[in-house]
């Protein structure tokens, strides 16, 4: 950190000195225009390149057994374009990998490849992208995810069961670009003022969007206890323990996202207190399944600790609305 003494002139007017080097740099002469923005937290951020295009960032990397890990990893950077080159030839089972990845990530398309390179690159900008919309959109679809789940083992509806697996797929791409826009600004400090998120918010955003992509897979999960039962319909005295519970579960999920997204404390709070209710509810419903035949208690004591796990989940988003810095 370089210190720097603030001067005034006699009109009263403050004024520090740039850094030579970084002046030069930056391509700044006399007469240049910089860009100047107050962060939340007080800091004056100077921005030497406001009016230029911005240069693509390109990464390159070799295929390995790790590639899939590769480009999701370069991806969630922000680099825009991913260049796979290989020394002689890209076989057929890392094209099939390399198609299967971009599948997964949001704006990530194949735009060229030969035989021994493929260059995948995101046309998606953040700048015109807002978090809270994605978020917003991948909580909708978990929340969806998470409803149905419970209807499916109520009814034994396998196909619902598997639409709901399904559904987890596009939460994880959700997951992926939310990730890649957040990083992407707090590397480039003009669209922290342009989005209104300060790199705190960046970081919380971050943390429940993490949240919301484990419910998507706990609800998953009790999908798949469906399946696991081919459909066998869950009888009276347990359907009513489980939708018991599920109704305070499923309300805490709406509103623990709800309540960060509009910073509402009241709401954040009401999630917490029905920890009593929900717990008399879980000891309830695990009692009543403790007497059922073990083929079928087993799928549903699992699936109750998963709508346990859910609900302390959303104890953690509420957690983290808080009134807005000013």
């Amino acid at each position: 950190m370089e210190l720097r003494k603030v001067q005034m002139t006699r009109g009263g007017t403050f004024f520090i000195s740039l850094p030579k080097g970084w002046a030069v740099k930056n391509g700044l002469k006399r007469a240049s225009i910089v860009a100047m923005n107050v962060a939340d937290d007080g800091r004056l951020v100077i921005d030497p390149k406001h009016d230029l295009e911005r240069e693509p960032t390109i990464v390159v990397i070799k295929p390995s057994s790790h590639l899939e890990r590769e480009i999701i990893g370069k991806y969630l950077l922000g680099y825009d374009i991913i260049r796979i080159e290989a020394k002689d030839r890209i076989s057929l089972e890392e094209r099939e990998k390399v198609k299967k990845t971009s599948s997964r990530l949001i704006g990530l398309e194949i735009i060229e490849e030969d035989y021994s390179k493929i260059f995948l690159q995101c046309l998606l900008e953040p700048s015109a992208l807002s978090p809270k919309r994605m978020l917003a959109r991948e909580q909708s679809i978990a929340l969806s995810m998470h409803r149905d789940a419970v209807t499916a083992l109520i009814e034994g509806d396998v196909q619902l069961a598997r639409s709901v697996l399904n559904r987890d797929n596009e939460v994880n791409r959700l997951y992926f670009l939310i990730v890649r826009i957040l990083r992407t600004i707090v590397q480039r400090p003009n669209l922290t003022e342009k989005l209104s998120l300060s790199p705190i918010d960046c970081l919380d955003y971050r943390l429940v969007a993490s949240l919301v992509e484990s419910i998507g897979d706990h609800s998953g999960q009790i999908a798949d206890r469906v399946i696991q039962l081919k459909g066998s319909r869950t009888d009276k005295e347990a359907s009513g323990h489980l939708m018991s519970l599920h109704k305070a579960v499923y309300d805490s999920h709406e509103e623990s996202v709800a309540s960060f997204l509009s910073r509402n404390i009241q709401m954040a709070e009401s999630v917490r207190s029905r920890r009593n209710s929900f717990e008399k509810s879980y000891k309830e419903a695990e009692a009543a399944l403790n007497s059922k035949p073990s083929d079928s208690s087993t799928y549903l004591l699992s699936v109750i600790s998963l709508m346990g796990r859910i609900y302390d989940n959303s104890v953690d988003i509420s957690d983290l609305a808080t009134p807005r810095m000013h």
